[in-house]
């Protein structure tokens, strides 16, 4: 049935349709009870007679006007509706529609019988949602977080205390959640039932030993950005870093640490590690862990090691062990001077793109690439290592909501 034609029967049309039947019965006894009498008038016998249909005369060919035929006319058969009732559509191609739809639309859709419910939920339409800037988003996360969402992209939202009930295993497979307000107790209601995680970014935020032994059960584990983190211990940072044994990029700079935190992560990072950002330890990074860093990681391609003022010229030798290094970031490592960085073009061969802000004063910079023509200098202000949003792009555009270089399909809009 077309959705134009749906029925609309009530009790007030069922008791019309009863009324109708019963005044034709009254009208037919009417009807034979006057008939019936011997003294019959002819008017009262015209009344309540059926009108006489008038018959059309056709004529049989033009030959014999002699012969006429009488015939009738045929009664018009009702048209048949056309078009195609949604509710024969199988649910196949219900989600294929349904799949077009964007978020406000298609939570408009879920309201208009169980069966579009159902389909508006399925987890086939909720693969990736992107739900940035949401305020009082704990119910609206709660539906998301049920669906299947593999992607999930939410930073700079505000989630309220969330009860999630279950202990089901999440499908969430990259979780963007960077500078969001969230209590602690609602990340790790989260966290603790992820087991799929390969991309995870939870810049800014308050955590606890508690989240950082749940990351460590996400053995697939590739990119990781805890940067400006606080609240956990360096024992649960190492198990992390132990169990986490794919992890390729990791960015865990300007976290609130101390020594131990620094010995922990020079002590126990893998050799899959090709991008690193271990800057913001001013008086936490030595010479020793640089060391122990180049010998545990030496496929190292990235390393941003700014703002670490322990660190002297002769660390260049020990990270020229790097054969792969593209790109070097000693951006406000005031001990190192300008005359050190002249010859970086010779201790490190593959070397790109090197960053030394706040070490080299404008009118320093043209001969310092002049001496090193193969190395751009300082085209790089803020670092991308494991960011889930690149970020030299500009907020409010349009790649701006892209997550590892992906958007979401489903997006809230304000």
């Amino acid at each position: 049935m077309p959705l134009q034609d749906l029925p609309c029967m009530s009790l007030q049309g069922s008791m019309l349709s009863q009324s109708k039947g019963i005044n034709k019965r009254k009208s037919r006894g009417y009807l034979s009870e006057g008939l019936d009498t011997e003294c019959t008038p002819t008017e009262l016998i015209q009344q309540w007679s059926p009108r006489h249909k008038h018959q059309r005369i056709i004529t049989k060919g033009k030959e014999n006007d002699n012969q006429f035929v009488l015939a009738r006319r045929s009664r018009r058969k009702k048209e048949s509706t056309s078009g195609i009732s949604w509710d024969h559509l199988p649910d196949e191609l219900l989600l294929r529609i349904l799949f077009y739809l964007p978020l406000q639309d298609l939570l408009r859709m879920s309201i208009v019988c169980k069966r579009w419910h159902r389909l508006a939920f399925d987890e086939t339409l909720w693969h990736s949602v992107d739900l940035e800037g949401m305020t009082h988003m704990g119910p609206a996360l709660q539906q998301v977080l049920k669906t299947g969402v593999r992607r999930l992209r939410c930073p700079r939202s505000f989630v309220e205390d969330l009860h999630f009930p279950g202990t089901g295993t999440l499908q969430i497979v990259q979780l963007d959640l960077s500078s969001s307000i969230i209590p602690t107790s609602a990340l790790e209601s989260i966290i603790s039932r992820c087991r799929l995680l390969e991309h995870l970014s939870l810049e800014g935020l308050q955590l606890s030993d508690s989240i950082i032994s749940s990351l460590a059960k996400n053995p697939q584990l590739l990119q990781l950005n805890l940067s400006g983190c606080s609240g956990f211990s360096a024992p649960a940072l190492s198990e992390l870093l132990t169990s986490c044994s794919r992890l390729e990029q990791l960015n865990i700079s300007w976290c609130d640490f101390n020594n131990d935190h620094v010995k922990s992560v020079v002590s126990n990072l893998r050799s899959s590690v090709t991008h690193l950002n271990l800057s913001g330890y001013r008086q936490s990074l030595t010479l020793d862990d640089v060391k122990e860093l180049v010998e545990r990681c030496p496929h190292i391609q990235t390393l941003d090691l700014s703002d670490s003022t322990l660190l002297m010229a002769d660390c260049f030798p020990v990270l020229a062990q790097l054969k792969y290094l593209l790109h070097l970031s000693l951006s406000r490592c005031y001990h190192i001077h300008l005359a050190a960085l002249t010859d970086l073009g010779k201790t490190f061969p593959m070397l790109c793109l090197l960053d030394v802000y706040g070490l080299v004063q404008d009118s320093q910079l043209p001969a310092l690439k002049k001496e090193t023509p193969r190395i751009c200098i300082n085209s790089r202000p803020f670092s991308s290592i494991a960011r889930p949003t690149p970020a030299a792009v500009l907020v409010g555009c349009y790649s701006d909501r892209v997550m590892w270089n992906r958007q979401c399909r489903l997006r809230f809009n304000l």
